[in-house]
């Protein structure tokens, strides 16, 4: 993927297009046409379609710092994918999502460390945020929903540690006593970062969710850093 500059960006009341990709909501669904190229090492072009068909909106918003400098906005955490790449082998659909964060300040600056949680349950989907902030304080959050949208704040069972990635990252979830999380799938694994399908137990039910850790510290590394300036290439602008 690329960071392109104000002139690639084109938004209206239900579109949003950076460069050659856009994403369109017709009503009903989240249409994602991607145009873009992968990073290094594989590099290729990546084009096709995602759908995203919501069971539900939330009318959510999380506050991740107590200042609301950073917001957690779960859209649609029930929800249909359909995927369609032109590439052999990527095409599927199933159990999908849509959630995004907000903020006014870099995520390092408020944030050493975070841990994040989306289980697909039988009564719709379980999600966890646990992280720690710079000023000493720390987010345990806790919602599960249903299938018309509707949150509620659950107990959430103890924060339990499992296997560290292949960078070493630490990794915890939560996880009903006396089970151990594993990851199933791996999907991205960075020094700083990890993103992978985890299976863990809540309340009683055996789920499989995208679970993902990130490491602030490592982030602000002045080391590395400028490392993603040659996995994420940056463009000014874009034509048209």
């Amino acid at each position: 993927m690329t960071d392109r500059g104000r002139d690639a960006l084109r938004t209206t009341t239900d579109s949003l297009r950076i460069g050659p990709s856009q994403m369109q909501w017709t009503g009903s669904e989240l249409r994602i046409d991607i145009n873009e190229i992968a990073s290094p090492p594989l590099v290729s072009r990546i084009r096709g379609r995602i759908v995203l068909t919501p069971r539900a909106i939330t009318e959510v918003e999380l506050p991740l710092t107590e200042d609301g400098a950073h917001v957690w906005r779960p859209f649609a955490p029930v929800s249909r994918i359909r995927v369609d790449l032109d590439a052999p082998g990527w095409q599927f659909s199933g159990h999908g999502y849509f959630d995004a964060n907000f903020g006014t300040r870099p995520l390092e600056h408020d944030f050493s460390y975070w841990t994040w949680g989306r289980f697909p349950t039988k009564a719709g989907a379980a999600c966890f945020y646990d992280a720690i902030r710079r000023d000493g304080t720390s987010l345990e959050a806790a919602l599960t929903f249903d299938t018309k949208g509707q949150s509620r704040t659950v107990a959430a069972p103890p924060r339990t540690a499992f296997r560290r990635s292949n960078w070493l990252l630490r990794r915890e979830t939560r996880a009903d006593p006396g089970t151990m999380p594993r990851q199933v799938k791996a999907m991205l694994d960075a020094p700083f970062y990890n993103r992978a399908v985890v299976e863990t137990v809540i309340a009683g039910e055996t789920v499989q969710g995208v679970h993902e850790a990130l490491d602030l510290d490592r982030y602000a590394s002045k080391v590395l850093k400028p490392m993603l300036a040659v996995r994420v290439p940056r463009r000014r602008g874009w034509p048209g």
